[in-house]
């Protein structure tokens, strides 16, 4: 029987987990440092961080696969750190990691495999980036030039607003950054197209949106998201071939003449009046979307990526019936300041139909309390989006969550 580590703590890590478990071949998952909702499925938590530690733990438990969920490891280099040790794990090395830590190398390699995208600039001077702002149609996006847990992106409405902010970003390093992409802002409906790829060989995904505004109707301040749903029913039916044939297809190739990786690819991608254009890539799973998205395969998740490394060709199977809705549920606040360690409500006795994936969350007996901005999430699964907001958000109603935030529209898209 095979054993499995994933590294990572939050709600995404929580749902590989769950899927790994779910293979007949896998008899244990290991989680680092994983977080204190895991251990009711089974999931062994491990204090360890180091790149050292990780692989120490891996040599002395026979780990057979090791999975990277967050984007930190990646940047840093563990899957290189894995590969000269002959530890086997799925991920992208830190060469190509930088496909999303490095917004630069990400609109260079679009312009240069023709992948349509929006207009943009970079900046590392404060004055040089307002003099350009001043000249753009409001509003603009503006960008950090580096990783930002989902937060390094501002829609600026108004010239002291983006002035504001790049005097945040370049002035004050806001997220360590020492750049600025600047960029025309696209009008159209997002949404996520993740894929597994090993050399040049990609697997879709069924497609997903997620809502990263903290309010209702995509209002108010980005978060790292508030839900997600997936499939898409209001989306054109081609959308998916669309999106791999402009964009899937093409930067693949660009990557592996360059730095040729096995890992996740995650489009963000705008379907606009002039066709689809891309926002941004990431080389990991989404969170929220892994926990809407994953559930759907039916076939072995761990065969699948053993198959992939090896250099098989693969055919994974997913389900075509259900519609699948996640709502996050956030500390009151997120995503400013927001109090910690807030018990949660017993989540023990929800509907069966009702998956809960926990992400900021420690122990603290008896039960569980918060450890971050975005807490838990609950899924399901149901015939259509409406179905399942009335199942999530009849049992999330009735939760003691006064001290808790979360949209009531996850979805809300589908149904416009």
């Amino acid at each position: 029987m095979a054993k499995v580590l994933v590294i990572g703590s939050g709600g995404r890590e929580h749902a590989l987990c769950r899927q790994f478990l779910l293979s007949p071949q896998v008899s244990q998952v290991y989680c680092a440092p994983g977080n204190a909702g895991m251990a009711a499925d089974g999931i062994q938590l491990v204090a360890a961080t180091t790149f050292a530690a990780l692989a120490t733990l891996v040599q002395q438990q026979q780990i057979d696969l090791t999975f990277v969920g967050p984007e930190i490891p990646l940047q840093q280099g563990i899957v290189d750190y894995f590969q000269a040790r002959h530890l086997p794990i799925f991920g992208p090395t830190q060469a190509a990691a930088e496909l999303e830590s490095s917004k630069s190398f990400a609109k260079a390699l679009l312009q240069e495999q023709g992948i349509a995208t929006a207009a943009y600039q970079e900046f590392t001077d404060y004055a040089a980036a307002c003099a350009y702002l001043q000249q753009q149609p409001l509003p603009q996006v503006i960008k950090a030039n580096g990783l930002a847990a989902g937060k390094g992106v501002t829609i600026v409405k108004s010239l002291a607003q983006g002035q504001t902010v790049l005097q945040e970003l370049l002035q004050q390093h806001q997220f360590k950054t020492t750049s600025v992409i600047i960029e025309e802002f696209l009008v159209g409906e997002e949404f996520s197209c993740m894929a597994f790829v090993a050399g040049d060989q990609i697997v879709p995904m069924p497609l997903a949106q997620d809502h990263k505004a903290i309010g209702e109707g995509d209002k108010g301040a980005n978060t790292g998201s508030m839900g997600a749903y997936s499939p898409l029913p209001q989306m054109p039916a081609d959308l998916a071939k669309q999106a791999f044939d402009q964009v899937l297809r093409p930067i693949v190739t660009g990557m592996q003449q360059q730095r040729a990786f096995n890992g996740i690819l995650y489009a963000g991608l705008i379907l606009t009046a002039a066709g689809i254009k891309v926002i941004e890539f990431n080389m990991r799973f989404g969170d929220p979307e892994t926990q809407v998205v994953l559930p759907q395969l039916t076939s072995d998740f761990y065969q699948l990526l053993q198959d992939m490394l090896a250099g098989k060709e693969v055919q994974p199977t997913w389900q075509q019936q259900r519609l699948t809705l996640g709502v996050v549920v956030a500390a009151a606040g997120y995503p400013g300041a927001y109090p910690q360690a807030l018990p949660l409500p017993d989540l023990t006795q929800l509907p069966a139909d009702l998956t809960v994936y926990y992400a900021g969350v420690t122990a603290k007996e008896p039960h569980l309390v918060s450890a971050g901005g975005r807490v838990f999430l609950i899924a399901t699964q149901a015939a259509d989006v409406r179905s399942a907001q009335q199942k999530i958000y009849a049992a999330l109603d009735q939760l003691p969550l006064a001290d808790f935030n979360y949209r009531h529209d996850i979805g809300w898209h589908a149904l416009a």
